[in-house]
């Protein structure tokens, strides 16, 4: 528990930060949408008509002028990359930041085994992570009150529950990735998510470049297919689930073996 607790405290000021950040971008969001409501018609044909980029972004299969295809879009986009951000920065620092920091020779010291160094981590990461989805989803609850929506509670549900697999699944991908590098690797993992979203903006261009939803977990969190099939995309998730436990696996066997510096 005191790992855990220090690695709780350590992060700390990321996840005040990050939460605040995401929180308050979504409740904007959220609230300015009466103001757009007058216009949902030409705001919606206007978004459906744009070919490529309306693909992109899905605004061609869901009607952008109601509150939860308005939220799907423009919100989603703020919770998805905000949380994938913070999930990889999380993630690629956990394990790595040992060496960087030159702390690791006082942490592996200590008679604890390397594996409950990293499941210690581990759970930390997806305690924060945990943590700022139910921050975000009690300040989303508060602002759609607030404008007087009421929206179905199981799209919106989904919708946040496959934002927050998302976002495990990239902690889980950097985390053993965070294996096997002695620096903190920031770049690495804001890269990975970022190339992420860029898959899946591809794969919505194309049929051809279909395949690449299976590459990256925002092919799961479409909204306009959450909501349209009331369903998570299985066959996305599916694989997005293995290249977690894949990134977990990887993290729990290289860190028991690696030369720490």
């Amino acid at each position: 528990m005191v790992l855990l607790r220090h690695e709780m405290k350590q992060g700390r000021a990321a996840l005040i930060l990050w939460t605040a950040s995401i929180a308050l971008l979504l409740a904007v969001c959220i609230l300015i949408y009466p103001e757009m409501e007058s216009q949902v018609n030409e705001i919606s044909g206007m978004f459906s008509d744009m070919g490529s980029f309306s693909a992109a972004f899905g605004m061609d299969q869901i009607d952008f002028g109601e509150f939860i295809g308005f939220f799907g879009i423009e919100c989603g986009n703020i919770l998805g990359l905000g949380g994938a951000f913070y999930a990889a920065m999380s993630g690629i620092s956990s394990l790595a930041k040992e060496e960087k920091q030159h702390t690791a020779e006082f942490l592996l010291t200590h008679p604890v085994p390397r594996r409950k160094v990293v499941a210690k981590k581990l759970l930390a990461v997806l305690l924060q992570i945990l943590i700022l989805n139910i921050a975000v989803i009690a300040i989303t609850i508060l602002s759609t009150l607030v404008i007087g929506e009421r929206p179905e509670i199981r799209p919106m549900a989904l919708i946040f529950l496959a934002y927050l697999i998302l976002q495990i699944e990239i902690a889980s991908v950097c985390f053993g990735i965070s294996s096997f590098i002695s620096r903190g690797g920031l770049g690495i993992g804001l890269g990975i998510a970022a190339l992420f979203y860029v898959l899946n903006l591809i794969a919505n261009l194309t049929e051809k470049a279909r395949f690449l939803k299976y590459l990256t977990p925002f092919g799961y969190t479409e909204s306009a297919d959450i909501i349209a099939d009331g369903r998570i995309p299985p066959q996305y998730l599916t694989v997005g689930i293995l290249f977690a436990l894949a990134g977990i696996t990887a993290a729990f066997y290289r860190y028991g073996t690696k030369d720490i510096a």
